[in-house]
């Protein structure tokens, strides 16, 4: 069962994570880490690169044997690499009673794609660490040179910004639609979007239910995940995207059924909402707390809308009644600095919030909330040009939490990195990173 992680496992082509840093330093301290995210977002790559031991889970022959004898997964030369985890959950504990035992020396590295269907005995509190992997974000996909570091803007130094970028509002749009995930970039348009067909068919006919979840309609939880894709960066109610899921119908999905359909997601990490920042330092008050809809890859909610890149360019929103301020391009733009945003903020230790009051007066996309609790304001916009008006959200949160706020910065479609002389960062998206 034991395979060695070197010499025949053929890796192929790899994308340099940002991850990977994190990894190093885990993974060479602590005796048990586990990597988790969506399907194909390259946890099992970037896990055989540290492995010396490897048990894949994924194959059926390995998994009868680990269920036959479910301890031998402790052995092997290590780092020992249990792969997909979830389909023997029982493998969860067998690593948390080896660190027990040891719990000093780096042994383990897990990789799953979902939370289980049968929850181990214990959560591994203490024992095993998990870090989140992303789909790519735009600094590590290789279509432009960052020059402007989230970890800077959050130390609170106000650092210079500078740079130009290569890329214009065409070639977002095509950044939505392309994907992050490793195994598609640099194919074909036709070829990106029947692997993301065969991703969403498999979700809703095969991964929902090795969750143990049952769903009676399959197309109905598609039409749902279309619905909430249209959703995106909003935080439209679960009766809003209810309705858009299923216009003029009379017998629509019950709120137990919805909810069904979120967790069932969400345990697959293809759900990741941002979740409203409510602190409790400032004089903030009267704060809204419902989650700014997102998907793990912007690219899964226009093939949901059945949309590409001319058709989002030309403002077309895939049919699905979802109030929002905007454009679709624009909520999915919104929604790619998200998901790349987060992977420079896990990278420094930070999380990422968004900011609304309860009547819309005031509004902010991300909060970037670092470990010593400051934050970074960031505003994201379609457009090449920042106005005064553009700015005036983060002026507002700056009066009130004062020295909270490290930094502000407006993330944009344009060319140059610059400062305005309120001390707003103007950032072109291809030009941030970590």
């Amino acid at each position: 069962m034991a395979r060695p992680g070197e010499g025949g496992v053929d890796l192929g082509t790899y994308y340099p994570r940002i991850v990977d840093g994190e990894l190093d330093v885990l993974c060479d301290e602590l005796p048990a880490v586990a990597v988790e995210g969506p399907r194909a977002v390259g946890k099992t790559e970037t896990a055989l690169r540290r492995a010396a031991t490897v048990y894949r889970l994924d194959d059926g022959a390995e998994l009868d044997i680990a269920r036959a004898d479910p301890a031998r997964l402790a052995d092997g030369r290590p780092p020992i690499l249990i792969d997909e985890w979830q389909r023997l959950p029982v493998s969860w504990d067998v690593v948390r009673r080896a660190v027990d035992a040891d719990p000093r020396t780096p042994r383990f590295l897990l990789t799953g794609s979902a939370a289980p269907a049968e929850l181990p005995t214990h959560t591994g509190a203490g024992r095993i660490v998990t870090v989140r992997m992303r789909p790519l974000a735009l600094a590590e996909r290789g279509v432009s040179d960052p020059t402007v570091s989230l970890g800077e803007l959050l130390q609170g130094s106000r650092p210079r910004v500078e740079g130009a970028s290569g890329l214009g509002l065409a070639d977002y749009a095509a950044e939505i639609t392309g994907s992050g995930f490793p195994a598609v970039r640099g194919r074909s348009a036709r070829a990106v979007r029947t692997y993301l067909e065969g991703y969403i068919d498999r979700i809703a006919e095969r991964h929902v239910h090795e969750q143990g979840r049952a769903v009676r309609s399959r197309a109905a939880l598609r039409r749902w995940m279309a619905a909430y894709a249209a959703a995106t960066s909003t935080a439209a109610t679960f009766e809003l995207i209810r309705d858009a899921a299923s216009p003029g119908e009379a017998d629509k999905p019950t709120k137990a059924t919805t909810i069904a359909y979120r967790a069932a997601l969400e345990g697959l990490w293809i759900i990741e909402d941002v979740p409203a920042w409510l602190p409790t330092r400032n004089r903030l008050r009267r704060l809204a707390s419902a989650p700014v809809h997102q998907l793990a890859d912007p690219a899964l909610a226009a093939r949901l809308l059945e949309l590409n890149a001319d058709g989002l360019l030309d403002g077309q929103d895939g049919g699905r009644a979802v109030p929002r301020d905007g454009s679709l391009l624009g909520a999915l733009f919104q929604s790619l600095v998200t998901q790349s945003v987060r992977v420079y903020a896990q990278a420094n230790e930070a999380k990422v919030f968004h900011l609304r009051t309860h009547g819309g007066e005031h509004e902010v996309d991300l909060i970037v909330q670092g470990v010593d609790g400051r934050i970074v304001a960031v505003e994201v916009k379609l457009a090449a040009a920042v106005s005064d008006g553009d700015v005036r959200h983060l002026r507002w949160l700056a009066e009130r939490i004062g020295p909270e706020m490290a930094d502000a910065a407006v993330i944009t479609t344009g060319r140059e990195a610059y400062r305005r002389r309120d001390g707003v960062a103007v950032i072109p998206a291809g030009l941030l990173t970590a």
